[in-house]
């Protein structure tokens, strides 16, 4: 590391004077051990999945609209897929479990059923689905390591999945439903009390939850999205892949792979802070500090897509930037 940091600060500007593309780089370069970054086709991942909670009407959209969305993904006319166009990004859908079951040729399939339990009355899936959606993430990942991947984006996709990813927030960090919910997608007042209660009741139900295992957790009060979400960010980690986290959702998944492998934060850049209560808590939890705060609350991956350019950016001065001595400059 020091090494590293001796390579940035002797380029030709004063010390720290690129803030945190300067931590950046930092962190690129330790990932990958080497005084040259190199970024190969990053591949942008959106897993979609419905939930049983949804039907409580506590999103400003019914579940089927997520079948509706990965559609729109598949067709090419989501903001993600604006964003992946622009920037350079390799974009895969993967359907972990939604509502309807969609053929398309660049749909890829893990369904783990058609929509998770309701997490107010019952877990969200069994151990059966939990380990086929780490089985398939495994070799999903691989894959495109061998394909020559070195950075994942994620993102996701499910009606109602704010709500899963509050639950887990309020399980991971001891906190109540109150401080761990928000407004999703622009849900009403009377939309946000009954999805606080509904939480609550999820919380409730699990007398045992401080010895609950991150796994059980997912069980509990995950999502079919939310468990692909946490298996392929340790799939990418024993890869030693860059892992640019999106907002809430994954920012949720990414705590609890962290709680099952604290050592895969090391490869965890965090692309934006989301309008979300519950995510600034989280980043804050795990001293990170997001890239990018644009007021963003979409998903899609669309917050780790725009950080891409700073990536790259931190890479090609780390890379290409002169040094004060190949310019002939004595400080």
């Amino acid at each position: 590391m020091q090494t590293f940091q001796d390579i940035i600060n002797h380029k030709t500007k004063p010390l720290g004077s690129l803030g945190k593309l300067e931590q950046l780089a930092l962190q690129l370069a330790t990932i990958q051990s080497s005084e040259k970054i190199a970024i190969t086709q990053p591949q942008m991942l959106v897993f979609a999945g419905d939930h049983g909670i949804a039907a409580h009407n506590i999103s400003i959209a019914p579940s089927a609209v997520t079948t509706l969305m990965v559609n729109n993904f598949l067709n090419g006319g989501a903001a993600i897929n604006c964003f992946a166009r622009t920037l350079g990004w390799q974009l895969k859908v993967i359907d972990c479990g939604i509502l309807t079951d969609i053929t398309h040729p660049s749909l890829i399939k893990s369904r783990l059923g058609q929509c998770t339990g309701d997490i107010s009355k019952a877990p969200a899936m069994d151990k059966l689905q939990l380990d086929q959606a780490f089985s398939f993430c495994d070799d999903f990942i691989a894959q495109l390591a061998r394909q020559g991947t070195n950075l994942l984006g994620f993102g996701e996709m499910g009606i109602g999945n704010t709500s899963p990813a509050a639950a887990l927030c309020a399980a991971l960090l001891k906190l109540p439903a109150s401080q761990t919910i928000g407004a999703g997608t622009g849900i009403n007042s009377s939309q946000l009390e009954a999805k606080l209660k509904l939480i609550e009741c999820a919380l409730a139900r699990l007398t045992n939850l401080a010895d609950l295992t991150p796994e059980q957790l997912l069980l509990e009060l995950g999502g079919f999205e939310i468990s692909h979400l946490v298996a392929a960010i340790l799939a990418g980690f024993k890869h030693n892949m860059i892992l640019l986290i999106d907002g809430f959702i994954v920012t949720a998944a990414a705590l609890i792979a962290i709680k099952i492998n604290p050592k895969c934060q090391e490869n965890m850049v965090f692309a934006h802070c989301s309008m979300e209560q519950a995510h600034q808590k989280m980043l804050r939890s795990i001293n990170a500090e997001p890239l990018l705060d644009l007021g963003l609350r979409l998903g899609e991956g669309t917050g780790a897509a725009l950080a891409l350019p700073l990536v790259l950016a931190a890479a090609s001065f780390f890379n290409d930037m002169a040094s004060f001595t190949e310019v002939g400059i004595e400080l």
